[in-house]
């Protein structure tokens, strides 16, 4: 599935991901490849991407948090998250 992270700023991620999983305002909660189709709001804590691949651009990097080759989180305050037809897009404060 793809995901898409965007920010007031810019696109922080764009790319294939296994797993993501994000601070819902009612608590976090997973998504995984065929999830159905959802929208959100989310709360303050941690976006976590699982991927086989992970490519973040330099420019990006610091505002990422590597847990390991596999797993990313990246902090968050606030935002919305949208899942459908295996493509997620987070818009992210």
């Amino acid at each position: 599935m793809i995901l898409e992270i965007v920010s007031p700023e810019a696109t922080l991620f764009k790319g294939e991901v296994t797993s993501v999983s994000v601070p819902g305002i009612n608590g976090e909660f997973q998504m995984l490849n065929n999830h159905a189709p959802i929208v959100s709001l989310l709360g303050k804590g941690n976006v976590k991407i699982n991927a086989q691949n992970i490519k973040i651009e330099k420019e990006f990097v610091s505002k990422f948090n590597k847990v390991n080759e596999q797993t990313f989180w990246l902090p968050i305050s606030s935002g919305t998250i949208e899942m459908n037809e295996n493509k997620i897009i987070v818009l992210a404060d």
